[in-house]
């Protein structure tokens, strides 16, 4: 599985929004397994440059090529393009790249 996440800044404060709703439309593409897009929450205490958030989990390359080649995430990109500071996009392959490290929760009631 390929994970693929995508990081916007906005020019403007008041683009956040348009920039929701124009990435808003890749989640109606069939390719991806899970595709997530949302508000970043800014509660990081070392940086909140980064307005939104693209998350999204493919089986495979070229289900993550096909998603790019739909003529919805060409749409996205036009309406996104002029609204958005700066892109950063990472994927990165679960089965092979992944460095994971599972701990048990932690009940805050002690119990």
């Amino acid at each position: 599985m390929i994970r693929h996440i995508v990081l916007f800044t906005a020019k403007d404060e008041g683009h956040i929004d348009g920039i929701i709703e124009g990435l808003s439309v890749l989640t109606t593409i069939p390719h991806a397994r899970r595709l997530e897009v949302a508000r970043n929450r800014k509660t990081d205490q070392l940086g909140n440059d980064i307005d939104v958030v693209v998350y999204g989990e493919f089986e495979s390359e070229a289900e993550l090529a096909a998603y790019k080649a739909h003529d919805l995430y060409k749409q996205s990109i036009r309406r996104v393009r002029p609204l958005r500071e700066l892109r950063f996009a990472a994927d990165y392959n679960v089965s092979t790249d992944v460095r994971l490290v599972t701990r048990r929760a932690v009940s805050a009631g002690g119990g």
